[in-house]
Formats: C-alpha cells, structure tokens, sequence
C-alpha cells in the first residue's frame, strides 16, 4: 500500500478534567467557588463549555466535592452542554491533587490527552484550548498557557507579623510568565507525575518538573484569568456583556 493510499491514524483522543470540590473563600461566604453564578448561570457550567466548546475534546470529567457529586450532576443536567461531548461527575478528595487523581482514576482507556483545567476559569476561549491539545498533539509531554507579566515583581523576606517586607531580589520581568489553564499532557506522564509526587502540589505541570519532564509554555489570553476575588466577578461579569454584544444577543 503506497502512502497516499494508507489511511492516516487517528486522532488523539481528548478529555478535561476539571477540579471542582474547593469551596473559594476568597469570594466570601456563600455557595463554592464553582457553583457562584456569572450572567445567572453557575461559573463550573461556564467551564465545562469552555472546555467541550473544542472539538477536540469529547469527554469533560467534572470533580465534585466529596458529598457534593449528586448535586453537581443535578446542575449539569439542568443546563444545556453540546451533545457530542460526554459528561462525567466523580466525586473528588480533600485537595486539588487528590481531586485530579480522582478525575484520571475515571478517564477510560483511548484517552491519550488530559486537560486540568480550574472551575475557577470560566471564560478561556477555545482558541486557547485548542493551542494546548495541538501542542500535547505535536510531541510536547506538557504545556501551559501563559501570559507576560505586565507588573514588576519583588521577591521578599515575608512577615508572618504584617510589618514591612524586605525585598531580597527583583527577577527580571521578561524571563516570567504568569501561567493560565486548562494545562495539557500526556497522559501516560501525568499519571506519572501523580504517582510519584505524593505531596500536596496544586499546579499539575510543576508535579510533571519534578519528574524532570520538560514542560512548554503556549500563548494564553486576557480573559482565561481566574475568579478569586469579588472584583474578578464583576470583571467576568463584563467579559460576558461584551461577548453578548459582540455575538449579537
């Protein structure tokens, strides 16, 4: 058989992971982090679409809070998510790391590409997204998204007693990112990574370091920030007024 006549392999096939069990109390009291509703529809269902919004991606597993998953499948299903993705709730552990674990303890075989992507980050356009998977898909073990800082940083001596902060270093501004999700792997090497790396590590690409793997960093974008504060709803808040205007509706 010549090679113009070989059928081409398939494609990788794509699945997120979306961590969703902490509860945000940098937003205040209240509903979780992911359950706080952006333009009336919870912040985890705009993440969700952020993710199947790729066609790459055809199964989105969402980690619930331990006791929480019931609900969380409820909400789901009351809110309309393309059809040709899969949707999976699995309830997660009592950290972000042991929540991943429980996410790519679901995945089912054929998967070959994990996103982790934070509940956190609604608004990531799929541009973005699908950046990381071509990335992943082009022989790269991991890759975040990331942005140039646009502020000067100052590495301190901290003061557990709220008095100044002695600056000890200025890093040089050009050589840092500020790094964004949904992050991308193999995931044959994140397993890995959650296997050897048992201490509590919040950032799925700095367990892959320690593996000594090597990680690439790809363009991320203004609106993939993440809700933490209050401040940050309302910014999201306006993030999705202009899609609407812009989207004509």
């Amino acid at each position: 058989m010549s090679d113009e006549s070989r059928p081409s392999p398939p494609e990788p096939r794509t699945a997120a992971v979306i961590p969703a069990a902490g509860r945000g109390v940098r937003l205040g009291p209240g509903a979780p982090k992911a359950l706080r509703a952006l333009n009336g529809t919870p912040m985890l269902v705009h993440a969700v679409r952020a993710m199947a919004a790729s066609r790459a991606v055809s199964l989105v597993v969402v980690v619930a809070p331990p006791d929480g998953a019931a609900e969380v499948r409820t909400l789901l299903d009351a809110h309309p998510l393309p059809e040709r993705t899969d949707f999976l709730v699995v309830p997660g552990g009592e950290s972000r790391q042991e929540s991943v674990k429980c996410g790519l303890d679901a995945l089912p075989d054929g998967v070959d590409i994990v996103l982790v992507h934070d509940a956190a980050r609604p608004l990531v356009p799929v541009d973005t997204v699908d950046a990381v998977i071509e990335a992943v898909r082009d022989g790269a073990p991991a890759v975040v998204p990331a942005l140039p800082l646009s502020d000067t940083v100052k590495q301190v001596d901290p003061r557990a007693d709220g008095s100044p902060e002695p600056v000890v270093a200025t890093p040089e501004r050009s050589l840092l990112r500020a790094v964004q999700t949904p992050q991308g792997f193999d995931r044959d090497t994140l397993v890995r990574a959650h296997t050897a790396v048992t201490d509590d590590v919040t950032d799925d690409a700095s367990m892959v370091e320690r593996l000594g793997t090597p990680v690439v960093v790809v363009p991320g974008h203004e609106e993939a920030f993440k809700v933490t504060r209050p401040l940050d709803l309302v910014l999201a808040e306006a993030v999705l007024a202009r899609r609407r205007l812009n989207d004509g509706f």
